[in-house]
C-alpha cells in the first residue's frame, strides 16, 4: 500500500526546512534564515508510532513577477493535491499575518486534515503566545521548536491520528501490479499503450512531461490479471521548472510503493545518462522487482555487435541491477512487446518465491566450503545456519556469531550462491545479519 502523504506548508521563513529535516531524521533540505530559500520541493520518508509516511517539504513563496497571492496558492494548491495531512506552519514570534490567513483560507477549502504548527516557541514562557492562532480555525495550535526539537510528538500524535484507514486493495492477490518509470520522453505512455493493444487509451506525446499522474488500468491476458501504472517522467531537479512537474517525481514514487514489478524505461536512441540510475535506484531502494526496458530500439542503426555492446554499457552504469533482465523493445512497432508480460510474470514469480530452509541452508554450507568465510582480528565468522523470513523482496536472515564479521564483500558472495542455486531473476536479495542466541 502506498504511503500517506504529509505537506508542510506555509509563508517563507517560519521553518518549515528545519522541521522537515527533524522528521525525516537528517538534514536533507538545505536550512538559512532567508526567505524563499528552498526552490524545489524536496520529498523524503518519515517514521512515528511504527507508521511511515512521505513528507514533502515545500518551497517558500518567491517575490517575483507574478503577485505575491497568485504564488501562494499555486504553492498550496499543489501540496494540497498530493497530501492526505498538511502541516500549517506559522510563526509563533510573529503573530498571525496577512500571508498566513491567505494560506488558511485556501487549506479550508480543501476538506483536508490539517494540522497547525505554531513554530519558534522555544520555552515555556513562549507558549502564551500561541492563543492567538486559535482564531484561525485548526483548533488546537501545537506549540514546536525547531531549533531545539521541542513539541514536536504532541504534533506528529496528531499528525497521524488525521491518516485515513488503508483502503482494501480491489484487486485480488494474484493481480500483478507494475509500473513504469523513467525520465520525460523515453515511451513509457506509448509503451503502456502497446503492452495494453489499446490506441491511445494514455494521452501520448513527443512533448516532455505530458503525463502528469500516475494512471491505473487493469486487464487480463492469458487469463491473468494485471494492473499498469503509468507515471509521470521523472527529472533532476535542477532541470525542473514547471511546479506541476515537481510533484510527478512523489507520484511515480508511490507507484513504485503500490507495484510488484518496475519497468525502468530507458530511451535507446538518447543511450543512458546518470538520471537513468536515480531512477533506477528508486526501485531498487523499494524492493520491488525489477526489468529494464531499452524503448525506441527500430530507431538505432545497428550490427551484430550493437546489442552486446549496449548491455555491456548498461550493466557497467547499473551495477546494483545485475539481477534484472533487459529487453529491447520498440513501441513504434511494437517490436518484442509481447516478451514484456511473460517477463513481468517470472520476475512476479521471483519476487515471492520462498526456499524451503533445508535446501537453503545446503546451498550455504557448500558455499562456505567453497570460499571460507573471513576472518578479523583473528575472529573467524561463523555462520550457523540461514532461514527465509519474508517475500516482496526475498529476505533471508542468516545466524552468525558475530554480525560485524560478515562483510559485504562475502554478504554479496552469498547472494550470489543463493542466486546460482535458486535463480531469483528480476528481483533484489536481502540478507540480514544476526547474532545467534545462546
Amino acid at each position: 500500500m502506498p504511503k500517506p502523504v504529509v505537506a508542510i506548508v506555509g509563508r517563507p521563513n517560519v521553518g518549515k526546512s528545519t522541521i522537515f529535516n527533524r522528521i525525516v531524521g537528517e538534514r536533507i533540505s538545505i536550512v538559512e534564515d532567508i526567505p524563499g530559500v528552498t526552490r524545489d520541493r524536496i520529498y523524503s520518508s518519515g517514521e512515528w508510532l511504527n507508521i511511515d509516511f512521505n513528507i514533502i517539504d515545500t518551497g517558500g513563496i518567491e517575490i517575483g513577477d507574478e503577485p505575491l497571492l497568485v504564488q501562494m496558492r499555486e504553492q498550496a494548491d499543489l501540496a494540497i493535491a498530493e497530501a492526505d495531512v498538511i502541516i500549517f506552519m506559522v510563526n509563533g514570534r510573529e503573530g498571525i499575518t496577512s500571508a498566513d490567513e491567505e494560506v488558511a483560507k485556501i487549506l479550508f477549502r480543501s476538506k483536508k486534515p490539517v494540522v497547525l504548527a505554531v513554530n519558534k516557541i522555544d520555552n515555556f514562557e513562549m507558549q502564551q503566545d500561541i492563543y492567538e492562532f486559535y482564531s484561525l480555525g485548526f483548533g488546537d495550535p501545537y506549540p514546536i521548536s525547531g531549533s531545539h526539537g521541542l513539541g514536536l510528538g504532541d504534533m506528529l500524535d496528531e499528525v497521524v491520528k488525521s491518516f485515513n484507514e488503508p483502503e482494501e486493495q480491489e484487486e485480488d492477490d494474484d493481480t500483478i501490479r507494475f509500473s513504469l518509470i523513467g525520465r520525460p520522453n523515453v515511451g513509457k505512455s506509448s509503451l503502456t499503450n502497446s503492452i495494453l493493444g489499446v490506441e491511445n487509451r494514455v494521452i501520448v506525446s513527443d512533448i516532455p512531461g505530458t503525463t502528469r499522474d500516475a494512471v491505473d488500468t487493469p486487464f487480463t491476458s492469458d487469463g491473468k490479471d494485471y494492473v499498469v501504472i503509468d507515471t509521470a517522467g521523472m527529472r533532476k531537479r535542477g532541470k525542473v521548472y514547471e511546479s506541476t512537474e515537481k510533484y510527478s517525481v512523489l507520484r511515480a514514487l508511490r507507484a513504485i510503493e503500490r507495484s510488484d514489478v518496475v519497468l525502468v524505461v530507458i530511451n535507446g536512441e538518447e543511450g543512458i545518462i546518470e538520471q537513468d540510475k536515480k531512477i533506477a535506484g528508486y526501485a531498487h531502494e523499494a524492493g520491488r522487482a525489477v526489468i529494464i526496458i531499452v524503448n525506441k530500439w527500430d530507431a538505432i542503426e545497428k550490427d551484430e555487435k550493437t546489442m552486446k555492446e549496449f548491455e555491456k554499457n548498461l550493466r557497467s552504469h547499473f551495477q546494483f541491477l545485475d539481477y534484472a533482465p533487459i529487453l529491447y523493445v520498440s513501441a513504434k512497432t511494437t517490436q518484442r512487446v509481447k516478451t514484456i508480460v511473460p517477463m513481468i510474470d517470472t520476475v512476479a514469480e521471483n519476487h515471492a518465491m520462498r526456499v524451503p530452509t533445508n535446501l537453503l541452508n545446503d546451498v550455504i554450507m557448500d558455499a562456505v566450503a567453497m570460499n571460507p568465510t573471513p576472518t578479523s582480528n583473528t575472529k573467524r565468522l561463523k555462520i550457523n545456519y540461514m532461514s527465509q523470513v519474508a517475500v516482496k523482496p526475498p529476505t533471508f536472515v542468516v545466524f552468525v556469531n558475530d554480525p560485524e564479521l560478515l562483510h559485504f564483500s562475502y554478504k554479496r558472495y552469498l547472494e550470489n550462491s543463493i542466486r546460482k542455486a535458486f535463480g531469483f531473476v528480476g528481483t533484489p536479495i536481502r540478507i540480514i545479519a544476526r547474532k545467534k542466541s545462546n
